[in-house]
């Protein structure tokens, strides 16, 4: 085999395993499957590891990817990545201050009330405003595993004071706040909590 033939390959072979985004490289060998069984409820965060405002732009901007009633996007963010902001957010999780504590970054997922499952200003079916809270965690699901395909790790937290919230992040009264999602780079492999069997959650006819 001569020298070009093997440089020729060996390009292939580079172009088969990374794609490139503007200056970005991105690797390309990790599988869907990997990302889904990697991804876990992370509650303990490594502090030196610290999240671009770029970056958490480009997760972002992955999760308007997701699908929405008559593309209606009704989803928002807000995002803690300054000290202050975190500190404060911080206060206003619950039990899980301690656990994201080291976390750089926390994001605040709400969405539009009056949008999603709804016809010219007319509730479509009894599900009303409950596609909303359903199209927002369409969304927030994109962005959790595209933070996992980045290499970060997340939590989605219930536990949150919205009416804090919302001052800290001038929410208007049209959205509902839904969670707090912490995001940064675990300090510890997580266990994978069980599974129930593929049968007891799905049937067949």
């Amino acid at each position: 085999m001569t020298k070009k033939v093997l440089f020729g390959a060996a390009i292939a072979v580079l172009t088969l395993t990374s794609c490139y985004n503007g200056n970005q490289q991105v690797a390309s060998s990790t599988s869907f499957d990997e990302v889904l069984t990697s991804r876990r409820s992370v509650r303990n965060y490594d502090a030196s590891k610290k999240i671009s405002e770029a970056e958490v732009r480009e997760l972002i901007t992955a999760t308007q990817e997701a699908p929405s009633w008559a593309n209606q996007q009704p989803t928002k963010y807000y995002v803690a990545i300054s000290e202050e902001k975190l500190a404060a957010v911080q206060d206003m999780v619950g039990g899980n201050k301690d656990r994201i504590k080291d976390a750089p970054v926390l994001i605040v997922s709400t969405f539009e009330r009056g949008k999603s499952g709804f016809f010219q200003g007319n509730q479509t079916n009894e599900v009303g405003d409950g596609w909303g809270a359903y199209d927002n965690g369409l969304s927030n699901c994109y962005l959790i595993l595209k933070a996992r395909a980045m290499g970060f790790d997340t939590l989605i937290m219930g536990m949150r004071e919205a009416d804090k919230l919302r001052e800290l992040f001038a929410i208007p009264e049209s959205e509902t706040i839904m969670a707090v999602i912490s995001l940064g780079y675990r300090a510890e492999e997580p266990n994978r909590p069980e599974r129930k069997p593929l049968d007891e959650i799905v049937k067949f006819y």
